[in-house]
């Protein structure tokens, strides 16, 4: 980022590196949208297949997971699996998101528009004032 004489800061040039990281975010965005990860429980019995959203999209139940000799243990087990993927698959989600967004918030400073003067965050911004 140039500063003009006296002081000034080059408002195209901010204008223009604003609009790269937009561009830049909107592709990140995209990117998970069409993501997918799977999560499992029980050895892989259950497969919970979740986007870049965190919107469950698919449950699989391998048939092995059921025991028609009790079926309300049997109930009770795979709603534990069920749950236990879905939280698997959560946690890959959160890693795909920081590996997708994480560079995007380092552009900003870390938390905002820290490195340019007169702005020490962006409101709404992770970790900047106001959050």
């Amino acid at each position: 980022m140039t500063v003009e004489p006296g002081g000034q800061l080059n408002i195209q040039e901010l204008l223009q590196q604003a609009q790269r990281m937009q561009e830049q975010l909107f592709a990140a965005q995209r990117e998970l949208a069409e993501a997918e990860v799977q999560g499992s429980a029980g050895g892989g019995l259950v497969t919970a297949t979740v986007n870049g959203q965190g919107e469950v999209t698919a449950i699989s139940i391998d048939p092995k997971a059921i025991d028609a000799d009790d079926p309300a243990d049997t109930a009770e087990t795979i709603a534990d699996l069920v749950l236990a993927a879905i939280r698997d698959a959560g946690r890959a989600v959160t890693q795909l998101q920081e590996q997708k967004m994480g560079p995007l918030a380092e552009g900003l400073g870390g938390g905002g528009m820290s490195g340019i003067p007169g702005m020490p965050g962006l409101p709404g911004a992770g970790g900047a004032p106001g959050v």
